[in-house]
């Protein structure tokens, strides 16, 4: 990781860059992977699944079998961590919900909005390098409680033809029954257009490579909604002489390690204090057995040094960090003033670890800077919200005039007569 000391203004937008990506090349090897899921269902999916995963399937359906093989697998004292994070999850996400309120806006007008389910929703979780069972507690979840009808959850086969024993153990423990061997683009077609056995879902939710997130990209131009616009997982980590520089350095590659796309970033007070994490990093690296993915991260990565107080705010606001870390002082003070992240994890004792397994946060979140306009996944993403309004006859003579004069300003003469004409008999 380079340090820059005292960087000007006008190069903010350059160190604070992530890594470019060839977005068109990425389209261009994308959509012919959908356009033939879209042709030709379940043959298209076994044939990119032979070609991508390197393994034949018999059917991409988990078996109850299956289910009962993988829980077999799981060790208990992972079992018992998958549960209390659940109910940390299912407690935080809980409270989100909104009750009605009736709301009258004038005598005789009454108005309210309703949240209801999505009915069918689609789950990507990652297998490959890192299999995130995480991410099934961390979509799973909220959708049971929206109360979404049809969940369905597709993940890539390893070459034995097997999901990971943990992903399906998750899912059984957030009663996700429909889970499907299928990963990359693919999968995200067959959710987006339904197959023979594949339901088509309105919503597709989870984080994948650069592949499933052009995918999701792409069906989202068809009708099919997604949970945000994704790319390589980040954090950034502010901190002052009072952090411990092996903290930091563990924040740093907690991240890193996440894949050679990641990008992790530094906003230290010192440049004593930027090269004692530099020093930490280095050495904490070799400790990992993930070591090359974290070094190549490493190189997209940057340490800033800033001794004002003034720039740590406006650092974290132009880059709009999917992890924030405030490994300061006065953490909380800092923290109000933060207006672009994701998920801000606030003091010394606080990594983003635990926001990703099981404080309760979710830790699927907005990354690529689109922290600036969405948030991250919560129980709002599971419903959608229907607004309700009734009026009396006494209601709506008190808003006629209203209604009328106005929808005669924007010469809308349909509209005001839809009003008068209750009035003519």
């Amino acid at each position: 990781m380079n340090i820059y000391i005292n960087p000007p203004r006008s190069d903010w937008d350059q160190l604070l860059a992530r890594p470019s990506m060839n977005n068109q090349q990425l389209v261009d090897r994308v959509k012919p992977i959908l356009a033939e899921v879209k042709a030709k269902g379940e043959v298209a999916v076994h044939e990119f699944t032979a070609r991508f995963d390197g393994v034949v399937l018999d059917q991409l359906q988990v078996t109850e079998a299956e289910f009962e093989a993988a829980e077999a697998l799981v060790e208990e004292k992972l079992k018992a961590a998958i549960l209390q994070a659940k109910e940390n999850i299912h407690r935080f996400h809980a409270v989100q919900w909104e009750p009605v309120q009736e709301i009258e806006t004038m005598p005789g007008i009454a108005c309210w909005r309703k949240s209801l389910p999505i009915e069918k929703v689609g789950l990507y979780i990652p297998g490959g390098t890192a299999p995130l069972f995480s991410t099934v507690l961390m979509l799973g979840v909220p959708a049971q409680i929206a109360g979404c009808q049809e969940v369905v959850l597709c993940s890539p086969p390893n070459r034995e033809g097997n999901i990971h024993p943990a992903i399906l153990y998750a899912a059984q423990a957030v009663g996700i029954q429909r889970v499907y061997k299928i990963g990359g683009a693919q999968a995200i077609a067959a959710m987006a257009y339904g197959t023979e056995s594949i339901p088509q879902v309105y919503k597709i939710f989870g984080p994948g490579n650069t592949y499933v997130t052009a995918a999701k990209q792409l069906v989202s131009q068809e009708g099919v909604a997604i949970d945000m616009p994704a790319g390589p997982s980040e954090v950034m980590v502010v901190a002052d002489e009072t952090a411990p520089p092996s903290f930091v350095a563990a924040d740093l590659l907690a991240q890193a390690e996440h894949g050679v796309d990641s990008q992790v970033m530094l906003v230290a007070q010192s440049e004593s204090l930027a090269q004692a994490v530099q020093a930490e990093v280095e050495r904490q690296v070799q400790l990992l057995p993930r070591k090359k993915i974290a070094q190549a991260a490493l190189e997209n990565s940057r340490i800033l040094v800033t001794e004002r107080t003034d720039d740590f705010v406006d650092i974290i606001n132009a880059y709009a960090p999917e992890h924030l870390i405030l490994s300061v002082e006065d953490d909380l003070s800092l923290g109000e003033k933060i207006h672009t992240a994701g998920s801000v994890f606030l003091g010394h004792y606080t990594p983003e670890s635990v926001g990703d397994y099981a404080s309760g946060t979710n830790h699927t979140l907005p990354t690529h800077g689109y922290a600036r306009a969405y948030s991250g996944v919560s129980l709002d993403s599971f419903v959608k919200k229907i607004t309700f309004q009734k009026l009396s006859k006494e209601g709506l003579e008190n808003i006629r005039q209203t209604v009328e004069v106005m929808a005669a300003a924007e010469q809308l003469e349909a509209h005001k007569r839809a009003v008068s004409v209750r009035f003519e008999s």
